[in-house]
């Protein structure tokens, strides 16, 4: 029975993550601590290997969705290498400053962090993207009913928020994906499918550089790993499939709802 649940938080994750571009992680960092004193096959988690064994799954989460996207033809290559750039030193500096850390400050800062993106994409609508600048790069896409939208962004500023995206990734074994899909979509203008898309393919990067980290440093819980990267797995397809059938509006608002209720759990629990 312990085994079925676990295959269905990595479904559910890889689902919910590759449907936002979050990565899964959202999912799994908090149903590994929480289930870990209802399950005993879970034993006493700690943050560190909650957060490592989050990103092990990413990778396959992240593998999974991309190869579904890249038919779909609606991941930005060159953005993603870009991002990259930023988000994978970052992802470095976050398992340095994950080493130690206290669960229930964990838990809270946690928390806080992803309803902070929740109100961000609330009031999404009353900001307007970043004027494009000489310099800058540019893209277009065609989004699901014909019109091309042109969005863009300077290196510097993409690679330095990618780089706190990055962090966050390896502090918190989410993928970055709740701080990288908003900040694609409100500051560089890019079409919400696109954004998930491409922030599925660099959180794939990102999580093989922090998990290789996390399992330098012993952070890494095999069993739990074997018993989800099946669901995540097939989640990653499921998610992708779903993402390319809903509006973009409808993503949007999926993800700022279920960031608020996440959110709301893990203070509690902090707390508690």
């Amino acid at each position: 029975m312990e085994w079925i649940v676990l295959l269905i938080i990595g479904l559910v994750a890889g689902t919910l993550g590759s449907l936002m571009g979050l990565g899964g992680g959202i999912i799994v960092v908090p149903a590994l601590m929480i289930l870990s004193s209802y399950l005993v096959i879970l034993g006493d988690v700690t943050p560190q290997v909650a957060v490592g064994t989050s990103l092990l799954i990413m990778i396959f989460t992240g593998l999974s969705s991309t190869l579904t996207y890249l038919k779909q033809k609606t991941v930005d290559l060159r953005s993603a290498f870009i991002f990259f750039a930023g988000s994978g030193p970052g992802a470095l500096v976050g398992v340095y400053f994950n080493s130690g850390i206290d669960t229930k400050i964990f838990l809270i800062i946690f928390g806080a962090f992803i309803i902070f993106i929740s109100f961000v994409l609330m009031i999404r609508k009353h900001l307007k993207p970043l004027k494009l600048t000489k310099t800058g790069i540019k893209r277009d896409y065609q989004n699901e009913v014909g019109d091309t939208i042109e969005y863009g962004y300077h290196p510097v500023l993409a690679i330095s928020i990618a780089f706190i995206v990055g962090l966050c990734s390896g502090l918190f074994g989410i993928g970055g994906g709740s701080i990288m899909v908003p900040a694609m979509i409100l500051l560089f203008g890019f079409p919400p499918h696109r954004a998930v898309a491409t922030s599925m393919f660099m959180i794939f990067l990102s999580a093989i550089l922090s998990s290789v980290s996390h399992i330098a440093l012993g952070n890494v819980n095999w069993l739990y790993a074997l018993a989800l990267v099946p669901g995540a797995w097939f989640g990653g397809v499921l998610g992708a499939t779903i993402n390319q059938r809903i509006k973009s509006d409808t993503v949007v608002n999926i993800l700022r709802i279920f960031l608020v209720i996440i959110g709301i759990r893990l203070i509690f629990q902090g707390l508690s």
